[in-house]
């Protein structure tokens, strides 16, 4: 009985609920039709609807996209792809909403008088966004070629900027042809107006063509420590457009125009390795043992050569003696170090344990005397 009750109930309620679901779907359908005829007749629902959509995507490409791509550079050898991918983030980011945006501002009829102006706006800014990334990414790509094909262990930020210029040149140059400006009046106007800034900065013009020359003959690079005539020496911090900077020994910076430097006697410890020696010059009396001294001047050298940090270890030091002087014998020692400022400490050893091993050994480091003789008749 509970069964077949349960049956009727049921099979009585069939026409309620088909009933039911037809009044729901057609509810549905009309809730659907009235969304659609509100976004296709009402353009300002448009607008936000298409500036809405657009920050979404740009959201989801931003940390959907990019993780997983991330991911991918994170498995490869080199860094270059990363860094590209640091670069496009934002910019893109940037690009996508500019899209929604115009495309929204499109959908409104009382911006239809200013259509031609949107579009101009939209691709100039389109073409400054993809001129910014393509010149980051270009830097990257000459850095990373001068440093494998031309031992540049770190880039002039000449090349970048000469790098940017040529980009946003070309980028200046779809812009004016966008515009239907002819360019054969300006590269004339600007030949005149050239010869006269070329006149008016040929200080920095200079200046500028030397830096070029120094990058392109290469007698110095980013790194490398030099000594320039007048006593400066340093490590070249970077290769400007107006000037070179060098930071010396002191943690001071040294700005020296590019001319200059391009016209100065200019000695590179760096070239053509890292390795330098450090020559100490040194002098005994007369009436010493020369070859006790030389056999005590090598001992010491050696010892300091294995000890001393930033010595060359298996380097074998050399010691002659040079000359004549007025008032001893002269010597040098020349030892071996692995880059400029490593030789001031290993002088400095030097002359410490030279000078310990001379007092035990009785040997004497003379110093200017005159004798004088009186005759007494």
């Amino acid at each position: 009985m509970l069964k077949n009750f349960t049956y009727r109930n049921l099979i009585a309620r069939l026409p309620r609920y088909f009933e039911l679901r037809f009044k729901i779907g057609a509810a549905s359908s009309l809730i659907n039709m009235t969304i659609i005829q509100f976004f296709t007749q009402n353009e300002y629902a448009q607008f936000f609807a298409i500036i809405i959509v657009a920050f979404l995507f740009a959201k989801v490409f931003y940390t959907i996209l990019i993780r997983q791509v991330k991911k991918i550079t994170d498995q490869t050898n080199t860094d270059i792809d990363d860094m590209i991918l640091k670069i496009i983030k934002k910019p893109f980011h940037i690009l996508i909403v500019l899209c929604g945006v115009y495309f929204g501002l499109k959908c409104l009829s009382a911006l239809n008088p200013f259509a031609l102006w949107l579009d101009r706006i939209f691709f100039v800014m389109s073409i400054l966004i993809i001129s910014y990334v393509s010149a980051k990414i270009l830097s990257i790509l000459i850095s990373r070629w001068l440093k494998v094909q031309q031992k540049f262990e770190k880039t002039p930020k000449l090349i970048a900027k000469i790098t940017s210029i040529l980009v946003y040149l070309i980028a200046l140059l779809l812009i004016m042809n966008y515009f239907e400006i002819e360019i054969t009046p300006l590269i004339a106007g600007f030949g005149i107006g050239g010869l006269a800034i070329g006149l008016a900065l040929q200080s920095t013009l200079s200046n500028f063509f030397a830096g070029l020359h120094i990058i392109s003959d290469r007698p110095v690079n980013i790194g490398d420590y030099i000594q320039i005539e007048g006593d400066l020496s340093g490590y070249v911090e970077d290769i400007g457009w107006r000037s070179t900077r060098i930071k010396t020994l002191q943690n001071k910076v040294v700005i020296i125009p590019n001319s200059k430097l391009a016209e100065s006697v200019i000695i590179n410890e760096s070239m053509p390795e890292l390795e330098i020696t450090a020559k100490i010059e040194c002098g005994v009396g007369y009436g010493s043992d020369l070859d006790k001294v030389e056999k005590n001047v090598l001992l010491i050298a050696k010892e300091i050569q294995k000890k001393v940090e930033g010595a060359i270890t298996d380097f074998q030091p050399l010691m002659r003696f040079s000359e004549f002087g007025d008032s001893n014998i002269k010597f040098y020692v020349i030892l071996r170090v692995k880059d400029p400022v490593a030789k001031y400490e290993v002088k400095h050893q030097f002359i410490k344990a030279l000078k310990k091993k001379f007092d035990q050994e009785q040997i004497e480091i003379s110093w200017p005397v005159r004798k004088v003789f009186i005759h007494n008749k």
